[in-house]
């Protein structure tokens, strides 16, 4: 497939439009060893060879990053008031990439960031049931009668109530409790709302899985490429393996 130059650069992260657009005119880009000398030239991302500043450009129609949200960052490429997770990506990533589904400004932990809109399209889809786990602290004291509840799903004031959910209770001291909650949807501020139903507030809140991806060791605020078999167990947990 044929890409413009200047998009073609854009979504390797070589800047915006018009800061690609500007390279082209510095004679700064090369196709095929030849100096680019229009924005609208037309190249295959497959087999021409794209240089800038003499490096070669390396195209991958799709790309793939877990990223450990930290709170106060927003799920959203652009906003005006907060940080948001393309923030802490370098300055040299593709246009094209997104998070995948969101968190909230308070919620901390794992975020698939990438630009396969079929695997994010998939992964949100509710009818895929994706299970994602939490690691909450809660004010209030979890026991087993509250583990069972969740078994049966739970009423959050919607028109139909949320899945059965699998609780974990980790521990519990001076009316803390610490648990894992694994669902397999995407209400708005869900696990929130499932622990009010039982009369407890969240105070701390991390995804911590989604599908065959975990968050593991990544520190807060860092952000890895995924690596093959990671990519293919994720395309599994969301039914689009072959």
């Amino acid at each position: 497939m044929a890409l413009r130059l200047d998009k073609y650069l854009t979504e390797l992260g070589a800047g915006t439009r018009s800061e690609v657009k500007k390279q082209i005119k510095a004679g700064l880009v090369t196709v095929n060893g030849a100096v680019a000398k229009k924005p609208e030239q037309k190249v295959d991302e497959t087999g021409d060879e794209v240089c800038l500043r003499g490096e070669r450009l390396r195209y991958t129609a799709f790309e793939y990053y877990l990223f450990h949200k930290p709170a106060g960052c927003v799920s959203a490429t652009q906003d005006n008031m907060h940080r948001t997770v393309m923030d802490y990506l370098s300055d040299t990533a593709r246009g094209d990439l997104f998070p995948v589904g969101r968190l909230d400004l308070d919620t901390e932990g794992l975020l698939l960031i990438t630009n396969d809109g079929a695997l994010a399209h998939a992964l949100l889809s509710p009818s895929r049931h994706v299970a994602k786990t939490y690691y909450a602290r809660v004010q209030g004291v979890v026991d087993e009668t509250d583990v069972n509840f969740f078994k049966n799903g739970v009423d959050i004031g919607e028109e139909k109530p949320a899945r059965p959910a699998d609780l974990v209770i980790l521990g519990c001291k001076e009316d803390v409790s610490e648990i894992t909650l694994t669902i397999t949807e995407g209400k708005f501020h869900q696990v929130r709302r499932m622990m009010a139903s039982r009369g407890m507030t969240v105070a701390y809140l991390e995804r911590r899985q989604e599908g065959a991806l975990t968050l593991g060791n990544l520190p807060r605020g860092c952000v890895r490429e995924l690596n093959a078999r990671e990519i293919r167990e994720l395309e599994e947990s969301a039914g689009l393996a072959e």
